[in-house]
């Protein structure tokens, strides 16, 4: 048949209607796993997004400018990269949807579970090292880890801790697991990133806590 454009924008239309449904289902049994009601997880879904794009300010910290590998400008253009400015101060923010919710919804979730803080900090503290090992600084982008390993570091030791209560235990020590290891314990891999301004819980962490949180709870 010949090439049509209407017919492939159908058909990514329609692709892209699919995946949403699916992330919405499987949003919807994550969120079921952990007592919400589903329009109790579609408002934590749009809370998370829209806080995803507020930053607040907390301190800067002094920029660690000589010796910081750069991607080539001429390299930076060819990948449609847009390099930050270098500056001697590096402001740091906490991110409202990948900081602030999860940190709140994971005290909800230890409210109303039958878990210990021995328990919960165990979970965290094994998947903060875990992270903190897989975990590395990207120059001019931020914290960058691999997708799946925190998740299932955080299944596996909420299974042990407390099978009862893995899905609960599984989010809160994947989440914040995810906060300490990649961002509250490379606070001072950042000064080499060159960018002026670092996000806990934002830009590539802000991914990494969202899908942990979301694929710990479907695999426990």
């Amino acid at each position: 048949m010949p090439f049509s454009p209407l017919r492939m924008l159908l058909f990514f239309l329609a692709l892209t209607l699919l995946v949403v449904v699916v992330q919405f289902g499987l949003i919807t049994i994550a969120f079921d796993k952990l007592g919400l009601s589903a329009d109790s997880a579609y408002l934590l879904l749009i809370t998370t997004l829209v806080g995803s794009l507020l930053n607040l300010p907390l301190f800067s910290i002094k920029s660690d400018i000589e010796g910081t590998p750069r991607i080539p400008p001429m390299l930076a253009r060819m990948m449609f990269i847009k390099l930050p400015p270098v500056t001697d101060r590096i402001l740091v923010t906490i991110n409202v949807g990948g900081a602030v919710v999860p940190l709140a919804f994971s005290f909800y979730l230890f409210v109303h579970s039958p878990l210990s803080l021995v328990q919960i900090a165990l979970a965290v503290a094994v998947v903060s090292f875990v992270v903190y090992r897989i975990s590395g600084p990207i120059p001019g982008i931020g914290i960058g880890m691999p997708t799946l390993i925190a998740p299932l570091a955080a299944v596996i030791i909420a299974t042990l801790l407390d099978p009862l209560q893995r899905a609960s235990l599984a989010y809160i020590g994947g989440t914040l697991g995810v906060l300490v290891g990649a961002d509250l314990l490379r606070l001072g891999d950042v000064r080499k990133l060159g960018t002026p301004v670092v996000s806990i819980g934002g830009a590539g962490t802000f991914d990494g806590v969202y899908i942990t949180g979301m694929l710990a709870v479907l695999l426990a």
